[in-house]
């Protein structure tokens, strides 16, 4: 692939400019090369992204900056432009002035905000005693100096996900400012956005910046290319180990971008389902109230694809819930084949024998059981096929898990890998593998690539496709409109809990399915 020369660009080369630098970066595994000559530089005062498919590097190269793993020889590693000797033992990048957020955030639940904003200061400094009033004091105003109104005595499992992360966030930084001598101030945000809502990934785009303004710089990783194109300044890829090269953010296309992950043109528009005829009527909702919805009604047929969107707050994601039983409807029923169900009363266990799947926008925390592997996790909905009791057949559920594995391009295809260790995309491979071996006969869906590289959603599109061809009905709620055009035989738009526009065939794309978002149908104002 040939990038315009205003897009691609050369890394900086060191100096008083760079807040870090690695160059030759390799790295092995055995036979097995996870890393080769990466070199990569990031400027003072910039955020930068960094992006890859699932198994392109990225998280090898965030471990070696955590002095998790060790380089391969030859590597070398400069911040704040003086020369690091490599490997870094396990802490020492806190000497550096580099910090960590990662996906999962690293806070304790049960602990407050402001023991999780000490806890990190604590356990590398011998203290017998804090002053609790001082740190209140000083919580408070590095909150209010960044626009949070944290309360620091507040239980951290009583706050939302986007003040869970900004929390963290926060912390991070705050601890770059308490460690005194370092060479840099660099923040790596690794994968922070996948489970907050799109409304709140603009506070912590906010946030971000204050950051940067503050004198950090930040590496950004990120499976969400619109995301790294609004919040970074740089970007560099990584594919199969490689630097596949870096862009200037303000002059790449999107399309460019993911040439680059891939290694070959991916249009997500070309992959809009072909015009096919529908069998009878699976899925009947009607009447639907609870959460942000008002009153909703729906119907699908087999093998149909519908999507659920609106603005933030117009229930849309509340509706594939409500149906599952996840959340409990105030009233509503859903008749599916035939057989009628009073949605106040639905529950998820009943749902799953009625032939209902539910795949969450949550893996980690409602669609898996990260600390068991993927054979138990694969095999969960169909214990009984592999015996009772003292007698399940564990050879037979991993036999059953490897084929799953297989059939579903779930990588490492070891089956008794533990769920928390997989990448969001094969995670999500499993999770439909899990559920779609049912033959259910409705699909209900809750951003079905939320956190998954541009490479898998082909293959998350593939199978959500086959399910459909397999004679289900399916219902996808999602904010992401261009995922939605690339799955959808129609799109329905909600505005403040209520229908508002339907899309079908030829008429659905990503700009169309916007507009209906913004319009009403019996004013044409914009929703405020």
């Amino acid at each position: 692939m040939t990038l315009p020369v205003s897009a691609q660009v050369e890394p900086p080369q060191g100096g008083s400019t760079s807040a870090l630098r690695v160059e030759g970066l390799s790295k092995h595994f055995g036979a097995s090369r996870v890393l080769s000559g990466v070199t990569l530089e990031v400027a003072r005062g910039e955020v930068h992204g960094l992006l890859g498919q699932n198994g392109s590097g990225k998280s090898t190269f965030i471990k070696i900056l955590a002095g998790f793993h060790a380089p391969d020889e030859g590597a070398r590693l400069f911040v704040g432009g003086q020369e690091v000797p490599l490997p870094l033992p396990p802490g020492e990048f806190r000497k550096l002035g580099i910090a960590f957020v990662h996906q999962h955030l690293g806070l304790i639940a049960s602990m407050t905000v402001l023991e999780n904003l000490l806890i990190g200061e604590h356990a590398t400094e011998a203290r017998w005693a804090i002053n609790w009033t001082a740190q209140a004091r000083r919580a408070k105003a590095l909150f209010e100096r960044f626009g949070l109104s944290l309360d620091p005595f507040a239980e951290v499992e009583s706050l939302s996900s986007v003040e869970r992360a900004l929390l963290a966030i926060v912390r991070a930084f705050d601890q770059l400012e308490q460690t005194k001598g370092t060479l840099t101030k660099l923040l790596i945000l690794d994968e922070p956005t996948p489970f907050l809502p799109a409304k709140d990934v603009g506070k912590l785009f906010d946030l971000v910046r204050a950051i940067v303004a503050q004198g950090a710089s930040v590496i950004f990783v990120s499976h969400d290319i619109d995301e790294v194109s609004e919040i970074t300044d740089r970007i560099s890829v990584l594919r199969d180990g490689q630097l596949a090269g870096s862009l200037l953010t303000k002059a790449a296309s999107k399309a460019e971008i993911v040439e680059l992950i891939v290694g070959r043109s991916v249009d997500l528009a070309s992959m809009r389902p072909p015009v096919r005829e529908f069998g009878a009527e699976v899925a009947i909702v009607a009447g639907l109230r609870g959460g942000a919805v008002e009153d909703f009604s729906l119907r699908v047929r087999a093998g149909e694809v519908v999507g659920l969107t609106g603005l933030i707050g117009s229930g849309y994601d509340d509706v594939v819930s409500l149906c599952f039983g996840a959340s409990r409807a105030q009233a509503g029923f859903l008749t599916l084949q035939g057989t009628e169900r009073d949605l106040s009363q639905a529950t998820p266990h009943q749902s799953v024998r009625d032939g209902i799947a539910f795949i969450p926008g949550d893996r980690l925390a409602a669609g898996v059981v990260p600390t068991l592997s993927v054979t138990d996790n694969a095999t969960l909905p169909i214990l009984r096929r592999f015996g009772g009791g003292w007698l399940m057949s564990r050879s037979a559920m991993r036999a059953e898990a490897a084929r799953l594995n297989a059939a579903f391009d779930v990588r490492p295809p070891d089956p008794a890998v533990l769920m928390s260790a997989l990448s969001g995309g094969n995670q999500q491979k499993v999770v439909l593998a899990k559920w779609f071996q049912m033959q259910p006969k409705l699909v209900l869906l809750d951003e079905p690539t939320q956190g998954v590289d541009i490479g898998a959603r082909e293959q998350v599109f593939g199978e959500i496709r086959h399910m459909a061809e397999q004679g289900a009905a399916i219902i996808c709620a999602s904010s992401d409109h261009e995922q939605l055009a690339a799955i959808c035989n129609r799109v329905v738009v909600l505005a403040r809990g209520r229908q508002v526009a339907e899309l079908e065939g030829a008429a659905i794309s990503k700009s169309a399915i916007a507009q209906s978002c913004y319009i009403t149908e019996e004013t044409g104002a914009k929703l405020s």
